[in-house]
């Protein structure tokens, strides 16, 4: 391993790796004043909240027990919506993942005989099983009665709001937007695209309500789904939000009555939003939600130059380094699980964390395949600080995202490329 930090840092590489390095540092170059701007619009906006509902020292303490009176955490919730544009958020470390704020989210929205359309497609493999997709969970929704339909999106990535009408059924009550490509191989939902939708649905169908799983994409455009009209989100706080700093947590955000709702599913009808302990974390999950706009930016530097890099090597990757980014994740087929696991093994040895340590496909809960994951993160998978993973299937793609610094992902990618042509692979 040492002998690979030494040959990044002297450049004692391969002409074909410095060909790639310095091919991707030209082109994320172009992009960094876009980039910047985008960032500087989304620091304002978190400073504002801050400043708009004054918070201060005493906010960062915490409570314990019932967490009666935790102005911290409530004053939190505030601060979250007004970023997310939207009339009423909660923020929680107790929700432990992603998954588990959008499944509040859509336990509290829908109800026994609803159904409800996925409308880019295929939910994420996680989400797969909260619906009951392929098998019906104890106590997943299909389990609790709600049914639902899949719209796939068109050849273009698109949403097909054309072919809405014959979806929709008199007891649809939400349309489900994943904003993130996921573990596909497809463009991620703009927030353009978004508010089309939004706008073409409020004209139509008004009575449904949209939900978008806003994972990997917060902070990313200079707008979220809330300022463009959606009536509910969810996302986790160790991705975008958490700025690396978060412990854990999740966050719900929408339309009040909604976020009501799915306050009541995540603890109690009667405690709701009112009560739930801080234990300390309040100073991390504020410090870290002023951050986030830094590292996402960050993030995307990474992706960008981890897109041309790849490219330059020979291998198809989505989004190209030029295309618009609307999250933080980059996508590359690498057609092999030879070439996948190598890549995954070497990116480990880039990390800060259990950089001896060699990673290899296991089973993990909520995915259908075998997953593996580069990650050696000071927070327990926190993709807001830098990784990789993917499903062992064909064509063989990982999915790397989030960076501390951009540096580091530079780094862990010439790991990567090192371990591959250690292996003949390159």
């Amino acid at each position: 391993m040492g002998d690979f930090i030494l040959s990044y840092f002297s450049l004692d590489l391969p002409n074909n790796l410095i060909q790639a390095l310095e091919y991707a540092n030209r082109v994320l170059e172009k992009q960094t004043l876009l980039l910047q701007q985008v960032s500087e619009k989304n620091h304002l906006r978190v400073l504002k909240a801050f400043q708009k509902y004054k918070v201060s020292t005493y906010h960062l303490i915490g409570t314990t027990g019932y967490g009666l009176g935790d102005s911290g955490r409530d004053t939190l919730d505030q601060v979250i919506a007004f970023i997310m544009g939207t009339e009423r958020a909660i923020i929680r470390h107790q929700f432990v993942s992603g998954t588990h704020a959008i499944a509040s989210a859509l336990f509290g929205a829908l109800r026994p005989g609803d159904h409800f359309i996925s409308v880019t497609g295929l939910p994420y493999d996680t989400l797969q099983q909260v619906i009951g997709i392929n098998k019906r969970l104890p106590g997943s929704l299909v389990d609790f009665g709600v049914s639902y339909d899949i719209l796939p999106l068109n050849d273009n990535n698109k949403i097909q709001t054309e072919l809405l009408d014959d979806y929709v059924k008199p007891n649809t009550r939400l349309f489900i937007i994943q904003r993130s490509k996921g573990y596909e191989w497809r463009d991620s939902i703009s927030i353009s695209q978004i508010e089309e939708f939004v706008q073409y649905v409020k004209s139509k169908y008004p009575n449904i309500d949209i939900f978008v799983d806003n994972c990997y994409g917060e902070l990313v455009e200079d707008k979220e789904p809330g300022h463009v009209g959606v009536d509910l989100m969810a996302g986790s706080l160790i991705k975008n939000l958490g700025g690396t700093l978060a412990p854990a947590g999740g966050y719900i955000a929408g339309r009040a009555d909604l976020v009501q709702k799915a306050a009541n599913r995540f603890t109690a009808p009667g405690i709701s939003m009112d009560i739930g302990a801080t234990l300390g974390n309040l100073r991390l999950l504020y410090q870290g939600l002023y951050l986030s706009p830094l590292t996402v930016t960050e993030a995307l530097k990474g992706a960008i130059f981890s897109a041309a890099f790849w490219q330059k090597l020979g291998y198809e990757v989505h989004p190209k380094p030029e295309e618009p980014r609307t999250d933080i994740i980059q996508a590359i087929k690498l057609n092999s699980k030879e070439k996948m696991i190598a890549f995954c093994q070497g990116l480990q040895k880039g990390s800060p964390i259990d950089s001896h340590i060699v990673p290899y496909p296991s089973e993990m809960p909520g995915y259908t395949d075998e997953v593996i994951m580069a990650g050696g993160t000071f927070i327990q998978g926190a993709t807001s600080e830098f990784s990789a993973d993917g499903p062992l299937r064909e064509p063989f793609i990982v999915y790397m995202q989030g960076a501390i610094s951009h540096t580091y992902v530079k780094k862990a990618n010439i790991c990567a490329a090192l371990e591959l042509m250690k292996e003949g692979l390159l």
